[in-house]
C-alpha cells in the first residue's frame, strides 16, 4: 500500500483521495448541492455516489491493474488549503487520454473550487500544482476542456499557459473550448 500523493503550491496542498477526507468532503459536497450545483468537475463521480462507494471506485481507477474498462488511470485529489486545512475544492487527473471520451472532451485534468472560496485563486493555484505534478508524470501536452461561457475557467486555464486548441460542441450542444499545456 503506497502512501497518498500529496502535491503543494503556494497557500494549497492537492491531498490524494483518502478515507480521512470523509467528513469535509460530505460538507463540501452539499455546499456545491445548495448552490444548485449538481455537478462537481473533477470530483470523479463523487456528486453521483456515496463516500465510501466513490472513494472505492476513485481507488480502482488509480491502479493500472484496476481502472475501469471505460476510464483512464487517474488520481483525484482535494484541495486543501494549507493555513487551516479548509478544503476548497477537487481536482481529478487522468494520466492518459486513453477513452474517446477523454481524447474526445475530458482532457486530462477536471476540477471545480467549492462555490464559498471562489474569487480568491484558488483554481489557479490548483491547476498550477496539478501541472507541476503532469510535469513530474511526464505527461505533456496537458489538455483540458471547458465550456466557453465558463468564463472563470477559461482565465484560469489561460493564466496557467493554455493555448486554446479547438473550439466544438459539447454533448449536451453547449460550445466547448479545448486548451493545450506544455509543462
Amino acid at each position: 500500500n503506497t502512501p497518498p500523493l500529496v502535491w503543494e503550491e503556494g497557500e494549497i496542498r492537492l491531498e490524494q483521495a483518502a478515507e480521512l477526507h470523509r467528513a469535509a468532503a460530505e460538507e463540501m459536497k452539499q455546499e456545491f448541492f445548495q448552490h444548485g450545483e449538481a455537478t462537481i468537475n473533477g470530483s470523479a463521480l463523487f456528486d453521483q455516489l456515496d463516500f465510501d462507494e466513490w472513494l472505492k471506485r476513485a481507488n480502482r481507477n488509480h491502479h493500472p491493474e484496476t481502472v475501469q474498462t471505460d476510464w483512464a488511470v487517474a488520481t483525484t485529489f482535494f484541495a486543501v488549503r494549507k493555513t487551516d486545512g479548509k478544503m476548497l475544492g477537487m481536482l481529478d487527473l487522468r494520466h492518459s487520454l486513453d477513452t474517446p471520451f477523454l481524447k474526445e472532451y475530458g482532457g486530462h485534468i477536471g476540477y471545480a473550487v467549492r462555490p464559498t472560496q471562489r474569487r480568491k485563486g484558488y483554481a489557479v493555484q490548483m491547476l498550477q500544482t496539478a501541472l507541476a505534478g503532469c510535469a513530474r508524470m511526464g505527461i505533456s501536452p496537458v489538455v483540458l476542456g471547458c465550456y466557453a461561457d465558463n468564463i472563470a475557467s477559461v482565465r484560469t486555464i489561460e493564466t496557467c499557459g493554455g493555448v486554446l486548441v479547438e473550439e466544438k460542441p459539447y454533448l449536451d450542444g453547449k460550445l466547448m473550448h479545448c486548451y493545450s499545456i506544455r509543462v
